[in-house]
């Protein structure tokens, strides 16, 4: 049976040291339909992800030159490109440390193709969603408002105090979650469910930490915490 395709063009950057698992993913996702290019280390890749143009990007966390924390980071100084993180030990800190610097999602080496490209082409529907179809009857319109923040659910564009807020592609599902059930608290395995599509069961450090970096661009107290239970968006 051929493999399932993906449409093109659908174009992949894997920054990853090690020769063996680099070869590895790369032929897998070919396998798929991907275009696929690779970096060895961190400075190659920042040059790579410069010089074209790429759909996602997967980083390991380990990288000489520049390891991969830092290539995000730099990533998202210039780009809201979808970006997938991987880790050889999984360990937490490493995790963390990755979404803290941007990461969309990541995966724990060695990994199975399937969850691979699962993982990715979750992420590549977040960053190409459709918006809500309507929105809350408080909020007639398709510009929501709470506060200062006003949330374009057509236009996919979002201003605080009337200067743009830059997004990731999850960030702003993730915003527009909330923003469709103002008041409302959104348990982790919901959004989980929602924002990051996931099939199976995920770590909810994703979920913490993509709200964590949201409030930093939005405002602290939008998103409220509800101990034990999950967040909320603040109406006002």
């Amino acid at each position: 049976m051929p493999e399932p395709r993906v449409p093109d063009p659908v174009s992949v950057l894997v920054v990853e040291d090690d020769a063996t698992i680099r070869r590895a993913v790369q032929l897998a996702l070919e396998r798929y339909g991907y275009r696929v290019d690779v970096a060895a280390d961190g400075l190659s890749g920042l040059e790579a992800f410069r010089a074209g143009t790429y759909d996602l990007l997967i980083l390991d966390v380990m990288l000489p030159e520049l390891d991969g924390i830092g290539l995000c980071h730099r990533i998202r100084e210039e780009s809201l490109v979808p970006v997938l993180m991987m880790s050889a030990r999984g360990d937490a800190l490493d995790v963390v440390a990755g979404l803290e610097a941007g990461a969309d999602d990541y995966v724990i080496k060695p990994v199975d193709t399937p969850v691979l490209v699962a993982r990715i082409r979750a992420l590549l529907r977040r960053a190409t969603f459709e918006p809500p179809q309507s929105p809350p009857p408080e909020a007639p319109g398709h510009v929501l408002v709470f506060g200062d923040l006003t949330v374009d659910t057509l236009g996919m564009e979002v201003h605080r105090a009337g200067e743009p807020v830059p997004l990731t592609p999850t960030e702003l599902r993730l915003l527009l979650e909330f923003a469709a059930a103002p008041g409302s608290v959104l348990d982790r395995r919901r959004l989980l469910r929602e924002v990051w599509d996931y099939g199976w069961e995920g770590d909810t450090r994703v979920v913490d930490l993509c709200v964590l970096r949201l409030r930093k661009k939005i405002g602290s107290g939008r998103i409220e915490t509800v101990r034990g239970f999950g967040y909320k968006l603040v109406r006002t």
